[in-house]
């Protein structure tokens, strides 16, 4: 998708391991990452947690004070929201289908739309900014 995770955000992966730094300031300031894990190149992995267990380790050692470094289940479509949206034609591809329950405003596509209306850009992270409106769903 010619997105420079390493430079941008920090995300390198190594065998079955991903680091993110979450603040990174090589060439622009960037505060913060969402990554998803991907069954293929175009759908999200899909997770029927019911009476399973899912088990992951996570160093938070080097967190800074006042961050949150987080793990998230949320009820995203496996395609991003494609089928559902006539105007996504980007999908879980690029990214876009995010949501969670405290309907986040900074996401710059929602439902295959600009979320420009009323966009404010962060004062401290040039990649982020806030919208008119929210992406919602279940945790």
């Amino acid at each position: 998708d010619g997105a420079d995770y390493e430079g941008t955000y920090g995300a390198t992966t190594s065998d079955d391991s991903l680091t993110l730094q979450f603040v990174r300031a090589i060439t622009a300031t960037n505060i913060g990452s969402r990554m998803y894990l991907m069954s293929s190149e175009d759908k999200y992995e899909m997770f029927q947690l019911l009476g399973n267990e899912f088990t992951f380790d996570v160093d938070v050692s080097n967190v800074g004070c006042g961050l949150n470094a987080a793990l998230y289940f949320v009820a995203m479509d496996e395609d991003g929201g494609m089928s559902k949206n006539s105007t996504n034609k980007a999908g879980a591809k690029y990214g876009t289908g995010y949501c969670d329950s405290q309907c986040p405003r900074d996401l710059k596509f929602i439902d295959g739309l600009a979320n420009s209306e009323n966009w404010t850009a962060s004062s401290n992270d040039a990649n982020a900014g806030v919208g008119s409106r929210g992406s919602c769903c279940s945790e």
